[in-house]
């Protein structure tokens, strides 16, 4: 008996990956590529093991409510001074080209 634990994914597992990706890979690279597939499931694993369904989801590891700066209305340009580099304008707005082929 081996006193290795069982791999999480296997060479054969990898090969058969590698052809459905349409990847040509060497015998020495999917030893390679199993042993570092392998390394990630296995730490994934251990993740999972770790996770409590006690503990809550969080979207940051501080908590921080409202970052965010107050929204409030603030000197702006006018319509004309936005516009004033455009190279072409119509009805107070920047002017593109048709690039669908939509008619107006």
């Amino acid at each position: 008996m081996s006193s290795q634990p069982e791999s999480a994914i296997s060479r054969d597992e990898v090969a058969h990956l590698a052809r459905l990706s349409r990847l040509a890979l060497s015998d020495a690279e999917l030893d390679q590529y199993a042993g570092q597939l392998n390394s990630i499931l296995t730490h994934v694993a251990q993740v999972a093991e770790v996770a409590a369904d006690d503990v809550p989801p969080t979207a940051h590891p501080a908590d921080l409510r409202n970052v965010l700066r107050p929204d409030v209305v603030a000197p702006s340009l006018t319509p004309d001074e936005a516009l004033s580099g455009a190279p072409a304008v119509e009805q107070d707005r920047f002017a593109v080209p048709q690039i669908l082929g939509e008619e107006q």
